[in-house]
């Protein structure tokens, strides 16, 4: 039998939990059990991978300490590694017995939410341990204490040994219509390969890198293209003349200081981006509505309709923009 044993505390010397697992740790070796401990904090720049570990074991044992609010970071990024990339198929078929110790309040809470977490995450949580422990030495010191610890690990060993059966969890109904993870449908070898990279800083790092050369690279386009008057080619290439038809229109586009003016005058085309002007028709709108129109996606006459641009002044003049510029077409 092999159990391992996580333990998310910080390692101090008069930590009550250390004190707890090393009682257990000489029971179950006693017992012929194989005992593995992973001291988080030892592994704390490859949490991600710690899931993988549970291959050969048959019950692990979380341990933490409350010192001040809660189990802790350690052992909480533990937990979301087991959501994000342990084997599910695995930790279902794991037994896990939670020994919360506190030096303040809340090993109770504590113990339960290692409980419900492993209930959550499908597998098969076992009686626990928690309490209180306000001089080290005076607990050390209790046989009355000793014996409680023991008989727990014994337990434990009963429970893996037997494959004792607990009835069904209503977490585990929750689970399924609630809180479903975004699977990306791994198999056990790719999520262990996924969360090696996760853990790999140096892998990190260049995503990093490569994500900010990306981003720089974008930019310098939009830069590039707010020098070179975004949209001006668009409207000449679409445009269609009407027959003795004038008209000026005014279009603001929101982060842009300057509008594109747009003057039609005896079927020739005059459009430039400058200060906003009087015109017949002034059109306010988003660059990115602005990309839908001039994409075919959407009319002026259906974005206007719809709330997607404001617009002001002679509205017959503002069903022509359709006309004269047929992107949709």
């Amino acid at each position: 039998m092999n159990v391992n044993v996580y333990y998310g505390g910080r390692g101090l010397l008069d930590d009550p939990t250390l004190y707890v697992l090393n009682k257990m740790e000489d029971v179950l070796r006693e017992l012929r059990v194989t005992v593995t401990r992973y001291n988080i904090y030892e592994h704390k720049h490859e949490i991600a991978t710690l899931p993988q570990t549970f291959k050969d074991a048959d019950g692990i044992i979380l341990a933490t300490t409350i010192e001040w609010l809660g189990i802790g970071g350690y052992m909480q990024q533990f937990l979301d590694a087991c959501w994000l990339y342990g084997d599910k198929g695995k930790i279902r078929t794991l037994y896990m017995q939670p020994i919360v110790m506190s030096t303040t309040y809340g090993e109770c809470e504590g113990e339960l939410d290692l409980r419900k977490a492993w209930q959550i995450l499908g597998g098969l949580p076992c009686e626990g341990l928690s309490g209180y422990v306000e001089d080290l030495i005076s607990f050390e010191m209790n046989p009355g204490y000793t014996e409680i610890i023991e008989k727990k690990a014994e337990n434990l060993y009963r429970t893996i040994s037997q494959k004792m059966k607990s009835l069904p969890f209503s977490s585990q109904a929750v689970r399924q219509s609630v809180l479903r993870t975004q699977e990306l449908n791994l198999t056990p070898q790719e999520s262990e390969q996924l969360s090696q990279y996760v853990s790999d800083d140096t892998y990190v790092r260049k995503q990093k890198e490569d994500i900010e050369e990306l981003a720089s690279m974008f930019k310098q386009m939009m830069n590039k293209r707010d020098v070179t008057a975004p949209f001006l080619e668009d409207f000449k290439r679409k445009f269609v003349p009407q027959p003795d038809y004038n008209a000026t229109y005014t279009l603001e586009v929101e982060g842009r200081a300057d509008a594109l003016n747009i003057k039609i005058e005896d079927g020739s085309l005059a459009i430039s981006y400058s200060l906003p002007e009087v015109s017949d028709v002034s059109i306010k709108l988003t660059e990115q509505r602005m990309e839908d129109i001039v994409a075919g996606r959407m009319t002026f006459q259906g974005a206007f309709m719809t709330g997607e641009i404001t617009a002001k002044g002679d509205f017959k003049v503002l069903r022509m923009l359709d006309q004269l510029f047929p992107f949709a077409e």
